[in-house]
């Protein structure tokens, strides 16, 4: 069935700079918010934009992704003549073929595209919180007359050195780009979100070499050079990359310190879904208490939660205190501990009397805990 535009979201990446979080756990099935994970945003932003074809490419440790997404019906994206399709690394007559980067992973399945004949492809990331609705982005580059659309969003120049920096004329048309370079030019950052025009795609991964295997380490300088028309989206709400320790905190807190964040606790304006676990509800108990934090479902409070999130099937015991912190799945508090400013891996058994008051964001593991913190006799 022939379809205008098709998404395909990367969620190959091992996540290395995520630490532990990543070892046995695809960055875009982490835990977010205490009860979201970060490929909830993507789907639902498809879902939202009235969007049905859907192919996850995938690589790295991704059972727990596919089986947190499934048939895609808790985005309502288990739908005829669509739907989501899981793209996973095969062999032919050879050696299996790993995707070596973004564009290398789209080449791969270039022949998903045109089994829907698509006139454009969007190609996105499955570890990014925001909200939007790409038919915009795809008005933006039709109207632009444009081969190649570039989503893209002002960050802190502090911040800039991290992400691909464009440089662009009066109609938003790239002048330059360059990949997280050491003195950026200006804080318009690449978003890591294209549009497509789906014959240009095929004619540059056709050209490209062994050599050229990302969009914005190859891919879109090329195209610069070739004097494609590359335009900008440049968007205005809130876009977090969480692919640090420090910007996975961050996130978390900016959710608990903004009650309108993102519109969380709205069900219009692009509603953001997330698939039920089927646990019972939270339970606060005599001794606990929670002031402006987030508690999932199957935790059990009996501590105080104070500026935290705090994932599913959790317990906290009592006389221990969780402050300014994220508290991943299954996580295990014993009696009389302290936390602050950290982030504890999913199943961590935290022992009693344990404290870990950090000066800065600190994560505990399992092979950590003495390191971090103390236990007090």
């Amino acid at each position: 069935m022939k379809k205008t535009m098709i998404s395909m979201i990367l969620v190959g990446g091992e996540g290395t700079r995520l630490g532990d979080i990543t070892n046995t756990t695809a960055k875009p099935a982490v835990s977010f918010g205490a009860k979201y994970r970060l490929i909830d945003f993507t789907l639902s932003n498809i879902t939202n934009s009235r969007l049905d074809v859907c192919g996850i490419v995938t690589q790295y440790e991704p059972f727990e992704l596919m089986y947190y997404i499934g048939s895609g019906a808790s985005w309502d994206l288990d739908v005829l003549d669509g739907g989501i399709h899981f793209l996973t690394p095969y062999s032919r007559r050879g050696p299996v073929m790993w995707q070596k980067g973004t564009a290398h992973a789209i080449k791969q399945y270039f022949n998903f595209i045109k089994d829907y004949q698509a006139s454009y492809v969007l190609i996105l990331s499955g570890d990014h919180i925001y909200k939007m609705d790409y038919q915009k982005m795809l008005e933006h580059h039709l109207n632009h007359n444009a081969e190649i659309t570039i989503a893209g969003t002002r960050v802190d120049m502090k911040e800039a050195k991290r992400f691909g920096i464009f440089d662009v004329d009066e109609k938003n048309q790239v002048l330059s780009f360059e990949e997280k370079p050491e003195n950026p030019k200006s804080n318009l950052a690449s978003m890591g979100i294209y549009i497509f025009s789906t014959s240009v795609l095929e004619k540059m991964l056709e050209k490209a070499d062994d050599e050229d295997i990302d969009f914005g380490r190859n891919i879109i300088p090329k195209s610069i050079q070739m004097n494609r028309v590359i335009s900008i989206y440049e968007f205005e709400g809130y876009w977090r990359d969480v692919g640090t320790i420090e910007s996975l905190y961050k996130a978390n807190m900016d959710l608990l310190d903004d009650a309108s964040y993102l519109g969380l606790n709205r069900s219009r304006n692009m509603p953001v879904y997330s698939k039920s676990l089927n646990l019972n509800p939270h339970v606060i108990l005599a001794k606990g208490s929670a002031v402006q934090s987030v508690i999932a479902d199957g935790c059990l409070i009996n501590g105080q939660v104070i500026h935290s999130t705090i994932a599913y099937e959790t317990v906290i015991e009592s006389s221990s205190e969780v402050v300014d912190s994220v508290v991943l799945p299954n996580v295990s508090i014993g009696y009389n501990c302290y936390l602050k400013n950290v982030i504890i891996n999913k199943g961590v058994i935290i022992p009693d009397n344990y404290r870990c008051e950090a000066s800065e964001i600190t994560m505990i593991t399992d092979d950590n805990l003495i390191e971090v913190g103390e236990i007090y006799d």
